[in-house]
């Protein structure tokens, strides 16, 4: 299997066990020492550091209802991104966000993540 194949597969594989809420499938994808940095100024900011932190930090994304719909898996020469389409609504505010999440391998696992957003303040609204 060629290399971008083995991304494309982790990418997919990523998705996949974040939509289905598999927790352990996403712990067996990190590093021990994996990273998830998201921007903004709400509950979910911040930088998880260690797989148990960035499994906890997506249950609890997860909790909120989220529809991560996945557009894109794009990969480079050593990672890949998941470029998504985030949806949610809890009571009267209304999550709709494009995002890409750019996932750094390390010996075929995922050693960070950095999540780009679209609206910043949207998301800050949403997870409070």
């Amino acid at each position: 299997m060629a290399q971008y194949e083995v991304q494309h597969q982790l990418g997919k594989t990523f998705h996949a066990c974040l939509t289905a809420r598999d927790w352990e499938g996403i712990r067996n994808l990190l590093t021990d020492d994996a990273t998830w940095t998201l921007p903004g100024d709400n509950t979910v900011s911040g930088t998880a550091e260690g797989a148990e932190a960035v499994v906890e930090r997506a249950k609890k994304i997860a909790s909120y209802g989220l529809r991560f719909e996945l557009l894109h898996i794009l990969v480079s020469a050593e990672n890949m991104a998941l470029s998504l389409h985030n949806t949610a609504r809890r009571g009267e505010v209304r999550l709709d966000e494009h995002l890409s999440t750019v996932c750094r391998l390390r010996g075929g696992r995922i050693a960070s993540i950095e999540t780009y957003l679209s609206d910043v303040p949207g998301m800050n609204a949403f997870f409070v």
